[in-house]
């Protein structure tokens, strides 16, 4: 009986792993590798933005992005290459530092800062200048086959960006085959619950509160309404 448990525990753990790992992978792929995140050796540098700072503006102005990437995003970079140095987390990839941490309580530190950093790369990609409007047609598709509308996906997408209690992040995520949304707290995410990272939304006060103070509603409508990267959320879909 035991014996038959502790076998039944490891394939839950080796499933969970391999769920984990396959997500990773797939999202890295789906974006052609993070920008100066998809290899080890040597100290993990700041992506670069793939606009120029004023390019979300007005809906996120250039001095929100300026803290927000230039400090807080920097911020997190510069906390993981202290706590990695000289361990052996120092060479991975950072994807890799992800899985190899998380659910580690005395790797917390490590797994918070490895994960705002990959968050927000992800955060960046999933906006453009001149965004929203219609996705692609076959995007469309999917999504009307999944949420029964655009407007029904982009309802549940604020509702989960507009809930989340404290810091945090709204996602879509593909799931099994299919579209759903989701919403993780602080520095958490879908990478480590086996699902497919598409789209993220950054709801941490810093990410608006510039240019909307306590307004996360408005700043979320503008958000999806004006800055959502369709074609990002298609190629992240492969």
């Amino acid at each position: 009986m035991n014996g038959n448990t502790g076998n039944r525990s490891t394939f839950h753990l080796d499933r969970r792993d391999f769920l984990v790992a396959s997500a990773v992978g797939a999202a890295t792929i789906a974006m052609g590798g993070l920008p100066g995140m998809a290899h080890g050796a040597g100290p993990l540098a700041l992506p670069p933005l793939p606009y120029e700072e004023n390019a979300l503006a007005p809906v996120i102005s250039s001095n929100t992005i300026g803290f927000h990437y230039g400090k807080h995003h920097k911020g997190y970079v510069d906390n993981l290459n202290k706590l990695i140095a000289g361990t052996e987390y120092a060479d991975l990839p950072l994807e890799k530092i992800i899985v190899a941490v998380a659910g580690k309580a005395d790797k917390a530190a490590i797994f918070n800062n490895a994960a705002q950093v990959w968050n927000h790369t992800f955060f960046w990609q999933s906006l453009r200048a001149n965004g929203g409007g219609e996705p692609p047609a076959s995007l469309k598709q999917k999504i009307d086959a999944d949420f029964g509308s655009l407007e029904a996906c982009k309802k549940e997408l604020t509702g989960a960006a507009t809930s989340q209690f404290g810091s945090g992040w709204a996602w879509l995520v593909l799931d099994g085959g299919k579209l759903k949304t989701m919403k993780t707290a602080n520095a958490e995410t879908p990478l480590t619950a086996g699902v497919k990272p598409l789209l993220t939304i950054d709801v941490w006060e810093h990410a608006y509160y510039l240019d909307y103070q306590n307004r996360r509603a408005d700043y979320v409508s503008a958000l999806i309404d004006k800055l959502i990267n369709w074609e990002a959320v298609l190629k992240n879909l492969g």
